[in-house]
């Protein structure tokens, strides 16, 4: 196989372009301030850097495996150069991929002990593989590493309906928060991958695997620099009136507060259109209605919503209202425009809580409201 790749120049430009896209990439993500993909998103240094590490890691891995690719000839010397490359994924690879799906998470910041735990026996096979120049624990460890990804993936399932359910607890809006479709496409990539190391032979197979890394690069990088920092405190001061001030002893709200607080959401929220802000989070309403944040929580909590849906109801009554009140001055308009004055920014967003919550389309709806 590594005799026809030798010879092939295409496969050679492919594998040279890997490694330098994957370096601009590590580049980008250490040293560039801005954002180039989207400019009003912060991304997550925390993800920014380790996402940094997994692209160097391809970098390094890559030009440690041109040896048995371009210059290797002797049997012995791939084989010892191809378990050598194993460990080095073991122990940089795997981990690294794991941490930014973890990173991803924003909800809390999980420990990454249990990474090091998770991949230390892949660690401990490849060293007595390397140490004994021998692969006869390789198809075990192939075993572990498709076991390891599926219980990953049931992992990430799990934390993914824990996050949603936090996102939609805390945000009005959760355009550039939202991630489970990265796990979709890294669930798949990360399937292929297996079944490449499980039985990948023959040219084709690397040339699916050095596609699968230029996926991987561009994908990642995407998701990055498109994903929101949720730790980064919203700048903009919401209006408070002072006769709704905080009554807090430690962590007790006074009972009049508490049970005033669908009076104070009428007032601070919906009489003055607080609803209508972008990017609304809980925390801030919480602070601009008076109340502590956890109460108000578990108040939506009693009421059987979340947050995120609240709001959107609020702002989709607004859209009725606007509806009708153009229909009725006679006032030209867009749906795309009216949405936005409710306080969606993107429209696709506003057309999925609009189906959810009327349940029929915007354009099926406006049809059946002007009949």
């Amino acid at each position: 196989m590594y005799d026809q790749l030798r010879e092939d120049t295409l496969y050679i430009m492919l594998y040279a372009a890997v490694i330098v896209v994957a370096m601009l990439a590590t580049c980008y993500l250490l040293f560039r301030q801005g954002n180039a993909f989207a400019k009003d998103v912060t991304p997550p240094a925390r993800l920014r850097r380790w996402t940094a590490a997994f692209f160097a890691v391809f970098v390094v891995n890559h030009v440690w495996y041109m040896g048995p690719s371009f210059f290797l000839t002797s049997s012995d010397d791939i084989k010892m150069t191809n378990l050598v490359g194993g460990l080095l994924d073991c122990m940089t690879f795997f981990p690294l991929a794991i941490v930014v799906l973890l990173c991803m998470l924003q909800d809390r910041r999980r420990p990454l002990w249990p990474v090091a735990v998770m991949v230390a026996p892949l660690i401990l096979g490849m060293a007595w593989c390397v140490a004994s120049r021998s692969d006869a624990l390789f198809q075990m460890l192939i075993v572990y590493i498709m076991l390891m990804s599926i219980g990953l993936i049931i992992y990430m399932v799990f934390a993914l309906r824990q996050y949603g359910r936090w996102l939609r607890d805390n945000y009005a809006d959760l355009e550039h928060k939202e991630v489970w479709q990265s796990f979709v496409v890294l669930a798949i990539i990360l399937l292929v991958f297996c079944i490449y190391v499980s039985s990948g032979e023959g040219p084709s197979y690397e040339y699916l695997l050095q596609l699968i890394v230029v996926v991987l690069i561009g994908y990642l990088l995407w998701r990055v620099e498109t994903l929101s920092d949720l730790s980064v405190l919203h700048p903009q001061v919401l209006p408070a009136d002072e006769t709704a001030t905080e009554v807090i002893e430690g962590d007790s709200l006074l009972p009049t507060i508490r049970d005033n607080i669908g009076a104070l959401l009428q007032q601070h929220c919906i009489d003055e259109q607080l609803y209508l802000q972008h990017d609304l989070t809980v925390a801030q309403l919480a602070q601009a209605i008076g109340i502590n944040r956890l109460y108000l929580s578990q108040y939506f909590s009693r009421q059987g919503l979340s947050y995120n849906a609240y709001i959107n109801d609020l702002r989709i009554n607004h859209f009725v209202s606007l509806y009708r009140e153009a229909l009725a001055t006679q006032r030209p308009f867009t749906a795309q425009q009216l949405a936005h004055d409710c306080g969606y920014q993107s429209y696709s967003t506003f057309s999925l809580a609009f189906k959810q919550r009327m349940g029929q389309s915007v354009t099926a709806w406006m049809r059946n409201a002007d009949k």
